[in-house]
């Protein structure tokens, strides 16, 4: 399929590219090749954002078409840590924040594959009380939200 008529918030893998090879290189330095995984995070008749590793790139129709994927079906489905359910055990699956912001959460023990159960949640939502790695850290709702986590029952969580 190509990438233009992908759903969002689905993961996919590039099958193939079809432009000229000036554009392919352009892409690929962008991070954007044959083999890499990526997600549309929104998308529109002309055009789309997608998520590739810590990137937003945005791409119009006449990129988007040319470009051929194929869905990741085995991936554990993802969700924003703001999503998450007090009571709930997860584990971090991706940080979306760029620069400082992305040093700050990860100096703080949010790393891939860290295992998180979120304690509770303020009466208007914001702010979270998470529990990991020993202690417990309080995140604003806005930065729950650049953590991507899959969610895991009690027995795994054990």
């Amino acid at each position: 399929m190509i990438l233009q008529d992908g759903a969002v918030r689905v993961p996919y893998q590039i099958v193939s590219i079809d432009l000229p090879e000036d554009s392919i290189r352009h892409l690929s330095n962008l991070g954007l090749k044959v083999g890499s995984r990526l997600e549309l995070i929104s998308k529109t008749k002309a055009s789309a954002i997608l998520m590739l590793k810590s990137s937003r790139l945005a791409f119009d129709a006449s990129i988007l078409s040319k470009i051929t994927v194929s869905e990741i079906r085995d991936e554990m489905p993802s969700l924003p840590l703001s999503q998450l359910r007090p009571g709930e055990f997860a584990y971090i699956s991706g940080i979306h924040a760029v620069g400082e912001a992305k040093r700050r959460l990860m100096d703080m023990g949010l790393t891939r594959r860290t295992k998180i159960f979120l304690r509770k949640r303020a009466p208007l939502g914001d702010p979270l009380e998470l529990r990991l790695r020993g202690y417990e850290l309080t995140l604003r709702k806005s930065e729950a939200q650049m953590i991507s986590v899959v969610r895991i029952n009690e027995k795994e969580a054990r």
